[in-house]
């Protein structure tokens, strides 16, 4: 025998687990019956498993690629730091919204996490140009950053702006399109937080410890 059930306002996840759990607990289904949830739910698990497998790979990916880029092992760390900071904010407006974590937003994790890369590297890799120019280390954090303000808030603005009506729309799709805009708008916050402040503060230390580790040596 078949059911169909229609949700509104209410996630897909949420609902399957709770009435498993209700069903099991007051069914006493012979061996010969057995409860399996289709439809949706079952392109939903497809859809995770997929993702743990993506996302492993796309992360690494933008490791080598980085690494490449910038030829620094701890300097393409660096930039890496950035992405559990900036998803960070997206996660909690997420919660703040009272959003289930779902597919759909872990794609939004994905896009967080480029611009969160995007904008780290471009300010290590101005860093790097400022010093072989002459500058010292502080003088190449400091103007860097102040330089390179404009450019990245211009990013976080133009990215917020163009994902704000996916993250406020609640016609056909919203269940889509509102996790994953949702968790971009707010990870950009603090993305573009951890790439103006504390990355350059952190690039500042690290090269700092690097410079009297030559001292010592030489």
């Amino acid at each position: 025998a078949g059911l169909s059930i229609y949700l509104e306002d209410r996630d897909l996840e949420g609902f399957i687990k709770k009435a498993d759990a209700d069903l099991r607990s007051k069914l006493n289904l012979p061996k010969e019956y057995h409860i399996e949830w289709a439809g949706q739910y079952k392109n939903l698990e497809r859809a995770r498993n997929r993702m743990l497998i993506i996302i492993p790979f796309t992360f690494f990916l933008i490791f080598i690629l980085l690494l490449q880029n910038v030829k620094d092992l701890l300097q393409t760390l660096l930039i890496l730091v950035g992405i559990p900071l900036a998803t960070t904010g997206g996660i909690l407006l997420l919660w703040m919204r009272g959003i289930t974590f779902s597919v759909s937003a872990t794609v939004g994790l994905i896009a967080l996490s480029g611009i969160a890369v995007l904008n780290g590297t471009v300010l290590v890799n101005f860093f790097n140009q400022l010093r072989k120019e002459g500058y010292e280390l502080y003088e190449a954090v400091h103007h860097g950053t102040l330089t390179r303000l404009r450019p990245v808030l211009m990013t976080a603005l133009v990215a917020g702006l163009g994902f704000l009506p996916m993250a406020l729309n609640t016609g056909v799709g919203a269940e889509v399109q509102r996790p994953l805009a949702t968790i971009v708008v707010g990870g950009l916050f603090t993305s573009t937080v951890l790439t103006l402040l504390i990355l350059p503060y952190l690039y500042l230390a690290l090269e700092r410890r690097r410079e009297k580790r030559r001292q010592k040596r030489a």
